[in-house]
């Protein structure tokens, strides 16, 4: 897999990952909407520590920095 995330991406994604993490296990979202929101926030905390998006790969997205 080549990478296809830059490092503001990355750290935005996690940043997001822990505040959807932090309302579930505090119990501010619950239900049906917090199960799905706690999903979005594994999905983005992986893809952060991959540096691999998919969904960037199809839309031929691609935030990292270009190397010389």
């Amino acid at each position: 897999m080549k990478k296809n995330m830059g490092n503001t991406d990355r750290i935005t994604r996690t940043i997001i990952a822990i505040i959807i993490a932090a309302l579930f296990f505090t119990n501010v979202i619950t239900g049906t909407l917090g199960i799905v929101l706690l999903a979005f926030a594994g999905i983005f905390l992986l893809t952060s520590l991959v540096s691999f998006c998919p969904l960037y790969t199809l839309f031929g997205l691609n935030s990292c920095p270009v190397k010389k």
